[in-house]
This record gives structure tokens, sequence and C-alpha cells, in this order.
């Protein structure tokens, strides 16, 4: 018996929206890599970004809308909390990384989402090899890590211009205001 969609052959029952959405989160490059085979047999346009996505607001759910514009499938590779709170220092993240994994799955656009730990997503990007890698406009392209990779598996490396006044910096100004998330290593 075949099936497609979210469905779960044993009982063929339809999967709540929050199921789906926590099923497009994976914990490791290996976890994702049968859906990523898939998608490449059916010929899809992988674009892939990367970021802590701590306090999303309006300015990151416009610039993952225009990245996922830039083909059919959208991977976001998320800096775990560990990641996260060596990017951005103590105190940091504000979310925990189920959270901004499941709010970021949740998005209908949104179609992967891949826990790494490490400070940049290199390693990542080499395992998947994907169309298109997106950074906002902020990064010259060869400030991108992992573009030289997409570039010589002959993809594309796009920056994408941020809404204005919508960056954190701007909607946070008293950050002593936030209260810190514990850091644990999910590793």
């Amino acid at each position: 018996m075949i099936t497609t969609g979210f469905y779960i052959p044993e009982r063929m029952e339809k999967l709540s929206k929050f199921e789906i959405a926590r099923r497009k989160i994976y914990i490791s490059t290996p976890d994702f890599r049968h859906q990523l085979n898939i998608w490449r047999f059916e010929g899809h346009k992988i674009v892939f970004t990367n970021g802590c996505f701590d306090l999303l607001h309006l300015g990151h759910v416009d610039y993952l809308a225009k990245a996922a514009d830039l083909g059919t499938k959208l991977i976001i590779g998320l800096n775990s909390d560990f990641s996260t709170s060596g990017i951005k220092g103590p105190g940091r993240p504000i979310t925990d990384q189920q959270s901004r994994s499941t709010i970021l799955a949740s998005m209908f656009f949104v179609d992967a989402v891949i826990l790494f730990n490490e400070a940049t997503p290199l390693s990542l990007i080499d395992a998947i090899h994907p169309d298109v890698l997106v950074k906002g406009s902020d990064y010259e392209v060869d400030q991108i890590i992992g573009a030289d990779i997409v570039l010589a598996s002959g993809g594309e490396v796009k920056t994408i211009k941020f809404l204005k006044g919508r960056m954190v910096i701007f909607l946070y100004r008293n950050q002593a205001q936030l209260q810190p998330v514990p850091i644990r290593s999910p590793f």
C-alpha cells in the first residue's frame, strides 16, 4: 500500500498540524539524508539558509519567505542552543531550540529544519549541497560560509535585503529586560 502526504501507514490516520510541523525537524544530517534524496530524485530546487532565529519577528518571516521563493524546497539550518550561546553570548538564546525549530517548521513554506551544534553550518552545507545558498544582504557573497562549496557544484549564492527596522537590535533595545534560557548541549 502506497501513501502520500503526512500519514502514518500502519494506522492510516491523518497527522495533526503540530505533528506535521514536528516531522519537518531533524536533529542531524544523517537523519535528513533520506528526505533529501527523495527531493533530489523528484527534481526539486533545494534552497538553504541558516541562523539562530532567536526572538522570531516579521523580518525573519519576510526573509524566509523570500528565500523559499528561490526554489521548491526550503531547508533551514538552525543553530542549537549551545551554538547560539557561543555566537550571541551569555543569556542567549532567549527562546530554546525546541521552540525555535517548531515555530520555524510550522511555516508552510519551510520544508525542513536541521539543528546543528557547530559555530557555522559548513559541514551541513557540504552534506546537503543546496542549489541555492541564501543569507541576508549584510553579507557579501565571499563572506558567506559555504559559498565556495555551492558555487563549485554549480549552485547559486544569493543575498536578501532585510525589512527596514526589523532586526532584533532595533526591536529590543534593552536586552536586560529579556530572560535567558538555560543552555545545554543536545549532543
